[in-house]
């Protein structure tokens, strides 16, 4: 009975954070994220991406399948709010650019009082896309793309074509009116683990700015060799194990598939 902790309680203090070099972390605190506003120079552009929020009517990108949800939703606008587009001169529909700290992706805007100033948000569910023309993902809801490596270690994706009617056993399957299926920018994302969790920090600091001449909707840009750059720096942030008893991680927090605790435990 009680609550999955070591002492079954709903614990206040915590002796694993402060066992685990974190004693700053075992009382509940605010701490400053990466996105906190004192971040943030809005004269530059820069803004908080939300990439995280959800359609009622897509499950992540796992209903690719189904064709009826995808004819409700296909396309993942950036929402912006009229103070910032006025700012950057947008209106609904034009193209802005989405740069991260390893690349960019384009999207068309959608201007709504539904985000505050200072934040632009893009619905994660879709942006599918496959590289052969009759192979890889469901059609319903991918994009043709073009995987183009413009330098070393840099790298463009950008949309060739988006769902289109086709032959198959299903009827449905040319009557696929919509052309769009939303821009993939996950791929634009550093590895950002939490120093204290180890799970991705998904929210991201971005500039938003308009488009150049050769930028198109959909593109997606990437540096790997600046991503891998990124993650060193939060990388940096952890404070390393071995912990108490020269272990791993905490035997008592709960895995899915837990191994076993000699898994645990680093040698010597």
């Amino acid at each position: 009975l009680g609550f999955p902790t070591p002492s079954r309680k709903l614990e206040f203090f915590s002796k694993t954070l402060k066992a685990w070099k974190w004693p700053e972390q075992a009382v509940p605190n605010y701490i400053r994220s990466h996105v906190h506003w004192s971040q943030l120079d809005r004269a530059k552009g820069e803004m908080v991406l939300l990439p995280t929020f959800r359609l009622p009517t897509l499950i992540h990108t796992r209903s690719g399948n189904a064709k009826w949800l995808y004819e409700i939703s296909h396309t993942n606008p950036l929402w912006l709010h009229p103070e910032d587009a006025a700012r950057v001169r947008v209106v609904t529909g034009d193209l802005l650019k989405v740069s991260t700290r390893i690349g960019h992706f384009l999207d068309k805007v959608w201007v709504t009082e539904s985000v505050r100033p200072g934040v632009v948000a893009c619905s994660h569910h879709l942006g599918r896309w496959r590289l052969q023309e009759n192979a890889g993902g469901e059609r319903w809801s991918t994009a043709l793309v073009d995987l183009a490596r413009l330098e070393p270690g840099k790298w463009r994706m950008r949309q060739v074509h988006g769902p289109r009617p086709f032959a198959s056993d299903d009827p449905d399957s040319s009557r696929i009116w919509w052309e769009e299926a939303g821009v993939h920018q996950n791929l634009t994302f550093p590895v950002q683990p939490d120093p204290v969790s180890g799970q991705h920090c998904w929210h991201q600091k971005v500039t938003v700015s308009r488009p150049g001449p050769d930028d198109r909707y959909g593109d997606v840009v990437v540096d790997t060799n600046r991503s891998f750059e990124v993650y060193r720096e939060w990388l940096a942030l952890a404070r390393p194990a071995p912990g108490p008893d020269n272990l791993r991680r905490p035997l008592w927090l709960p895995r899915a598939f837990k191994p076993d605790a000699s898994a645990y435990r680093l040698d010597g």
